[in-house]
């Protein structure tokens, strides 16, 4: 479970898709983001628009506070840190973004053990996501429905109290009738 919520940080909402970026995917199936890339241009007819797009730079800055820092290894290098000096330290290219589909794409195209296993909890992290949107879904349609009813309830109750006003306006015209000043024979 916890390697689930792990995975679930690191999807991310982008042009209204749920998608992981290459470098998260790399450090996921222990691989170097170059690698995983080189793997997926070597395929790149299996990997449509809607399965894998690059991001433009005002996405990717958009997203860039929400990268948590994740520890990085002598032998994984990452595409996105911050600026080093030094050879190699910086990103060339804007990250790749994989869509579930894409994600299960890359099960075929990385066929290590490692990559497997860690796609099936992939998929599950997917899956996970969506309950929880479905679940938001009928909260909010259940919302809806109290929010009617509760209109309903106010047209219904706005009936009974001029009803109630007219009962009484009666009562208060038949009061003043019945306590006119008579004319004529009094007995």
């Amino acid at each position: 479970m916890q390697i689930i919520k792990s995975i679930q940080n690191r999807i991310y909402e982008i042009r209204g898709e749920r998608v992981m970026l290459d470098r998260d995917l790399a450090f996921l199936y222990e691989v170097e983001t170059k690698v995983l890339n080189q793997a997926v241009k070597r395929n790149f007819k299996r990997f449509p628009l809607d399965f894998m797009f690059r991001l433009t730079k005002q996405e990717f800055e958009s997203i860039n506070f929400e990268i948590e820092v994740v520890e990085k290894s002598d032998s994984l290098r990452s595409q996105i840190v911050t600026l080093k000096t030094g050879r190699g330290q910086h990103a060339k290219y804007l990250p790749y973004a994989f869509t579930e589909q894409g994600v299960a794409m890359l099960s075929g195209v990385l066929n290590s053990d490692k990559a497997i296993n860690m796609n099936i909890a992939i998929m599950r992290a997917f899956v996970e996501i969506r309950k929880l949107t479905l679940q938001q879904i009928d909260f909010a349609q259940q919302i809806q429905l109290i929010k009617d009813k509760l209109t309903g309830h106010d047209i219904q109750l706005n009936e009974i109290y001029d009803a109630m006003e007219n009962l009484l306006d009666e009562k208060a015209a038949q009061t003043k009738w019945d306590n006119r000043d008579r004319i004529g024979f009094k007995k």
